[in-house]
């Protein structure tokens, strides 16, 4: 039974709503983050990359940034820009992309259940990303930026979603410079709400799909406030975490791209000749694998296309099977010398969204060799991650993304 929670969201008039919502804080740098929201006073991204109004350089970690965060949201909410909603409410999102449609609940998730393991992880964190997005969350006293979450198809969710959606109009309907539509509905009446409530007690348990660093965030920050608060019962609103719910059966993975620096002292040939003891080759293959155990190595100007030999991986390993690990133990780690792909800088990690042709464009600027793989599905995730075993690093990318500033949950409730 997964315990989610309504809230009083803080969010745009409808007449603001596409210069307030922005992409996530983590799917850009500082520069590129600054060229978005040029000219735009009410982007989100003033509130989640704050050190945007700050000169190229600054420490994006300074607790002036985190202050300025602060000042840019509360500036937004006494202009009437973001305006708070009066009751408890949950908000249903729907994303299109292209022929692409997924429709989520955005709720307030368990901090407890994280840490019991019923909102389920498949990835490590790094401290120091939890660190920032704790410290962001303490001074704005709010999540500004949903974890995206998954469950197993439920059939009492997806009626009561369906239902609503044709009954009520929306009260964002929008399409974002990247082509992606945004749709939001409002549950807002007691007696919807404590049905949808209700209807997730048939959910066994939440997987983060994005947002391990936020989910791991939200938890510190109800461990503080719990030890700081001698009178807590556990129904605070710090104890839950701002997060977007889809099924998972309606969700999107595209593949991780892998590009290296150098060919660890080899010759384009004698990489060839290596790669091929582990896995079949053929030249002029297609920039895209087209399934599992099968990738395509951007070499020299060519493409080629490789598939897993037998015996180089376990058939049955959840972990060890995925093609991001056939490719790091196979290649990757004893050809090109990436012992730890977390921290080895002559490796870069490309989002499938920027297509192929970004791997050859940085193979010609600053790369030598580039992988792209086929996508992890949802299925792999959710057999990791209810085994309690976790993915290597840069396994998915989920797309269509959430945009921050639809919604803000505030820790008052």
């Amino acid at each position: 039974m997964s315990d989610v929670r309504p809230f009083r969201g803080i969010r745009p008039r409808p007449d603001t709503v596409q210069d307030v919502a922005s992409p996530p804080y983590d799917v850009m740098n500082a520069d590129e983050a600054r060229d978005m929201a040029a000219g735009n006073p009410h982007s989100f991204l003033h509130v989640v990359r704050a050190e945007i109004d700050f000169d190229a350089g600054t420490d994006a970690h300074g607790e002036e940034i985190y202050a300025k965060s602060r000042e840019n949201l509360d500036g937004l909410i006494d202009s009437g820009v973001l305006v708070r909603d009066d009751r408890p409410c949950f908000y249903i999102y729907r994303l299109v992309m292209g022929d692409h449609t997924q429709t989520g609940i955005m709720l307030g998730a368990s901090a407890v259940e994280y840490e019991e393991g019923l909102v389920k992880k498949h990835e490590f964190t790094r401290p120091d990303k939890e660190d920032d997005r704790a410290r962001h969350v303490e001074v704005l006293n709010a999540n500004t930026g949903p974890v995206m979450l998954t469950y197993k198809a439920n059939e009492t969710v997806d009626t009561f979603v369906q239902a609503f959606c044709k009954r009520f109009d929306p009260v964002y309907d929008f399409t974002a410079n990247d082509g992606i539509r945004h749709t939001m509905w409002v549950v807002f009446t007691s007696d919807y709400v404590s049905r949808l409530q209700e209807a997730f007690g048939s959910v066994d348990a939440l997987y983060i799909a994005d947002g391990h660093h936020r989910s791991a965030a939200g938890w510190r920050v109800h461990q503080r406030r719990k030890a700081a608060n001698a009178e807590h019962t556990g129904e605070e609103p710090y104890s839950y975490f701002l997060s977007v719910a889809f099924p998972h059966d309606q969700l999107q993975i595209l593949g991780y791209y892998r590009a290296v620096k150098d060919l660890n002292g080899m010759e384009p040939g004698e990489l060839l000749a290596k790669v091929a003891e582990k896995f079949e080759v053929v030249k002029d293959a297609p920039a895209l694998p087209s399934g599992q155990r099968l990738f395509s190595m951007y070499l020299d100007g060519s493409w080629y296309g490789l598939k897993a030999k037998t015996g180089t991986f376990p058939e049955n390993d959840p972990v060890y099977s995925l093609d991001v690990s056939i490719l790091q133990e196979n290649l990757l780690k004893p050809l090109l010398g990436i012992e730890d792909p977390r921290i080895d800088k002559r490796v870069d990690f490309i989002g499938g969204i920027r297509g192929t042709a970004e791997l050859e464009r940085r193979c010609k600027l600053d790369m030598k060799v580039a992988f792209a793989l086929h996508p992890t599905s949802v299925d792999q995730l959710i057999a990791i991650a209810d085994g309690g075993q976790v993915m290597p690093p840069k396994s998915t990318w989920f797309e269509p993304k959430l945009r921050s500033g639809m919604v803000t949950r505030s820790l008052d409730g």
